[in-house]
């Protein structure tokens, strides 16, 4: 009986939670709780309100339904572009904020029928909202975790993959400028694109500058070297410049052998040989 009259109360309660929820809401917070923009304002307002709409119903359902029943608001809301770009603690904060609209809530209830809830009702009830909003809480960060991870991956693939482009000189001419530190993967993902644009490009000679590169080590440049390989089996002839003492260094005490390749002390000195056919 008192979980039904519960039911009904919280239930009525649900646009009146959010309106609440949202006049005390910080808006000077980062992230999407800080918006001016009238469209995230109603956005973050219904995503609020689903939230109640299903958090009533927690006191005609078990823990295991009731978090089954929340699983594709959490997902939606984790993976939502406003909240990854909102800090983790600034969404916690609220979901706390939320627990306690529903315990002065649940104290204006048992209030309201002091003759029919029991001390030891109103503790079990006061329980279930908070252990509910925990269960909650923690699968929220981890999927809000898990969909940060992945889209900071993807970033910086496309990073890594934006970092190795093959650009035009000339008609059947080309560059590949090779900037910052260059790791084993980033290595691989550069060999695989110069080859592929080299080919699109119909590029006859490749200049690869090594001037924004600090160091290689053995893999790396194991790795330039097979990509020079590589393009000269598809009719692309190569030419290295903007070697370093580090790397010369580097290189020699590798035992390196650049003897069959093209080497430039810049790519301007490359370019101007390559002008007066001298490359």
């Amino acid at each position: 009986m008192i979980s039904e009259m519960l039911h009904k109360f919280l239930c009525e309660k649900t646009d009146f939670l959010t309106e609440q929820w949202y006049e005390r809401l910080d808006k000077n917070k980062n992230g999407i709780y800080g918006s001016q923009n009238p469209e995230i304002i109603e956005q973050l307002k219904e995503q609020n309100n689903e939230f109640h709409v299903r958090f009533c119903t927690i006191f005609e359902k078990s823990d295991e339904e009731t978090l089954k029943e929340f699983q594709d608001w959490i997902y939606k809301i984790a993976k939502d572009e406003g909240h990854l770009n909102t800090p983790l603690s600034d969404i916690l904060e609220e979901f706390f904020v939320t627990e306690k609209q529903y315990l002065e809530l649940i104290k204006e209830f048992a209030e309201t029928h002091q003759d029919s809830i029991s001390l030891a009702e109103f503790s079990e009830i006061s329980y279930k909202i908070t252990s509910t909003i925990n269960d909650i809480v923690l699968e929220f960060s981890r999927q809000n975790t898990l969909a940060s991870e992945q889209r900071l991956n993807a970033q910086q693939e496309l990073i890594t993959e934006m970092s190795a482009p093959v650009i035009r000189l000339g008609e059947t001419i080309g560059l590949l400028p090779l900037i910052g530190e260059i790791n084993t993967h980033r290595a691989q993902v550069i060999f695989e694109k110069a080859l592929e644009q080299s080919a699109e490009n119909k590029i006859e000679t490749l200049f690869i500058d090594l001037s924004g590169v600090p160091i290689i080590d053995t893999m790396v440049a194991h790795q330039i070297f097979q990509l020079i390989k590589g393009l000269k089996l598809i009719g692309v002839s190569t030419a290295l410049s903007g070697i370093s003492p580090n790397i010369a260094q580097t290189s020699v005490q590798l035992g390196l052998d650049f003897s069959d390749i093209k080497v430039y002390n810049t790519l301007t000195q490359a370019i101007e040989l390559q002008e007066t056919k001298v490359f």
